[in-house]
């Protein structure tokens, strides 16, 4: 619906070391252990040495998204971002965890404009003015990481301020989000919070995907909807780790699967920014997994 095409074709799939212990659907595509879950719909709260074990897993997931971060300029494809993540993955000894999850074919998503989410790597340069998702995924010691940043490419992003408002006005969403976890807190406030937000910069809330629980398992309860008025089950209890990750458009919040069964687009063409942490509930608050360092590229810009 916009600018943004697939530049095929693919370079060939990635592969893992025999070494490293790998989810289960690395094999064949199939998360298993996620669709029996499923069923229970039960909130797993995690043990202090697994809730340690997501500490480090999250600490190296933040490496890697940092190192991906600062590749960001115009002129790299998205592709050469999946080597970055892919080499960066297996050199911490863990698996990155998008590759071969329901058959997806890289090893992160990389969601340029107006695509939305899960955005396939591929040979298309990104050129200055573009703003782009890097959503990065690592799996270790039994446990996932997640999280994503939307970065300025050039100069010309970080001096539109449409641009501008719609990624500071996503990343104020979820920082805003951070700010209101505690125990007892119901999890569909949160699509309150970022609604509320986004309807005061004038942006659209996408409503198709949501953030998640995440420790041994990719994608489980609870989910996390980002738009008003839902009716998500579940409540902040201190040791469950979930995920946060608003997106938010400039146009219309509707969105447009493309053929090869992942890549989201919104539906006018217009720019879609998203932010993402995984974040573990504690007694009095919450604890940000995945926090950026003060080395970490890529921070917030001045709205113009």
């Amino acid at each position: 619906r916009g600018t943004v095409k697939p530049a095929f074709p693919l370079s060939p799939r990635r592969p893992v070391p025999d070494s490293i212990a790998k989810p289960d659907y690395a094999f064949n595509g199939e998360p298993v252990s996620e669709l029996k879950n499923d069923r229970t719909n039960k909130i797993r709260v995690l043990k202090p040495d697994e809730i340690e074990k997501m500490r480090e897993v999250c600490k190296l997931g933040r490496e890697i998204l940092d190192l991906a971060g600062e590749a960001v300029k115009p002129g790299i494809t998205t592709d050469e971002i999946d080597v970055i993540v892919h080499n960066a993955s297996i050199e911490r000894g863990g698996y990155p965890s998008p590759l071969n999850y329901f058959n997806y074919p890289k090893s992160v998503c990389t969601s340029v404009n107006e695509v939305i989410c899960h955005g396939i790597p591929d040979k298309r340069k990104l050129v200055d003015g573009d703003i782009v998702n890097i959503d990065v995924s690592f799996y270790k010691d039994g446990f996932h990481a997640d999280l994503n940043e939307t970065y300025y490419v050039g100069d010309k992003a970080k001096s539109n301020p449409d641009l501008v408002r719609l990624v500071e006005t996503t990343r104020e969403s979820l920082d805003k989000c951070i700010e209101a976890v505690k125990p007892g807190l119901p999890v569909r406030e949160f699509g309150n919070i970022i609604q509320k937000i986004a309807d005061d910069n004038n942006v659209s809330v996408v409503r198709t995907y949501c953030g998640h629980g995440v420790n041994q398992l990719f994608h489980c309860q609870p989910e996390i909807p980002h738009y008003a008025k839902n009716k998500a089950i579940g409540v902040c209890t201190p040791g469950i780790c979930f995920t946060i990750e608003p997106m938010l458009n400039l146009g219309s919040y509707r969105d447009v699967m493309w053929p090869d069964g992942w890549t989201s687009t919104t539906s006018d063409g217009k720019p879609s920014a998203q932010f993402e942490h995984t974040l573990l509930v504690t007694e009095d608050g919450v604890e940000v997994l995945t926090a950026r360092k003060a080395t970490s590229p890529g921070g917030p810009v001045k709205r113009i």
